[in-house]
């Protein structure tokens, strides 16, 4: 099996807007593509998880979310870098709530437990990078390692969720690039 690298989309991958509600919005991170292209030059598998919950609140239409991915996947193609996969949660909080019928939504591990099914990827010898703890609780749950970036929303939550988080990172990175530097020295050990 194969060890799997969980990337989060916003604040990690691409520049933090909230809602990314036209194409322009979305802007990659510097060094985003480099880093995702060394993942891909590891042999592991790199894997988007994203809650877009943007479509369920009427923020824009669902198909939108598979325009913007293409636009992402295009960008990083442009630096030869690519995806394995892409998994997106498109219900909103509430409806957890409201029917507890959603197990996708992080920190839930639903689409990891797809894109591991689907990819041949092992979660206990795998790592989640994001900029939220909403990521590493979804890390914890899935037994896989978890790195926090300081990007998007990530310096905030460490500064403020952190100290009272039940869930600790593996690691805190400055960005991707260093994520993925702590990444493949700790497969290495």
């Amino acid at each position: 099996m194969d060890v799997g690298v969980f990337l989060d989309r916003d604040g990690t991958l691409n520049e933090e807007m909230g809602y990314i509600n036209h194409i322009d919005r979305f802007v990659l991170l510097p060094g985003a593509a480099a880093a995702i292209r060394r993942i891909n030059e590891s042999g592991f598998k790199a894997v988007v998880i994203t809650n877009q919950s943007g479509a369920a609140r009427g923020y824009f239409p669902v198909e939108f979310i598979d325009q913007v991915h293409q636009k992402m996947n295009g960008l990083l193609r442009e630096q030869g870098a690519f995806l394995d996969g892409v998994y997106t949660c498109t219900h909103g909080p509430a409806e957890k709530e409201r029917s507890g019928s959603c197990d996708c939504r992080k920190p839930g591990i639903a689409l990891m437990k797809q894109a591991a099914d689907e990819l041949n990827i092992d979660l206990k010898r795998s790592y989640v990078v994001g900029d939220r703890f909403k990521d590493i609780e979804m890390a914890h749950n899935a037994k896989s390692k978890s790195i926090l970036v300081l990007t998007g929303y990530g310096k905030g939550e460490y500064e403020f969720l952190g100290p009272r988080s039940k869930v600790q990172p593996d690691y805190v990175a400055e960005d991707l690039c260093g994520a993925v530097d702590w990444i493949l020295a700790d497969a290495k050990s």
